[in-house]
């Protein structure tokens, strides 16, 4: 299948809400591999900018910036510090930081994490704003 998912312009508002993975670049890995027991997710909470989620093993936590379609996850966050075997957490996380970008498809149920024009990470919704 080659058509593309048609996508909206969207502002910040849309992000609100939980969203959990379901896709990933760049890893040799097969998504349950790297996921066996758990899909990370991520949660943006607009009046704070703050977002939170779980990796796969531990919880983290920062600051994010929306601006349009732009999007930077701040640096440094905070996150629990348990013992995770696998590459999952470790990818999860550098694929977040690389992130500028977002989409969100036109039924406000997929979420994409975008670095340029590329598709670095998918998420479904789970809750949140609804349009």
């Amino acid at each position: 299948c080659n058509s593309k998912k048609e996508l909206v312009p969207t502002g910040s508002k849309s992000l609100e809400g939980n969203w959990e993975l379901t896709y990933i670049t760049g890893p040799k890995i097969a998504f349950d591999g790297l996921y066996p027991n758990e899909k990370p997710n991520i949660t943006f909470n607009i009046s704070n900018n703050l977002v939170m989620g779980k990796n796969s093993c531990n919880s983290y936590t920062g600051g994010f910036k929306a601006e349009g379609n732009k999007l930077t996850i701040n640096e440094g966050m905070a996150s629990t510090k348990m013992f995770c075997q696998g590459e999952g957490e470790n990818t999860y996380m550098t694929a977040l930081q690389s992130i500028d970008g977002f989409s969100i498809t036109n039924d406000g149920k997929t979420l994409n994490l975008l670095k340029g024009d590329v598709e670095m990470m998918r998420f479904e919704r789970k809750y949140g704003v609804r349009h």
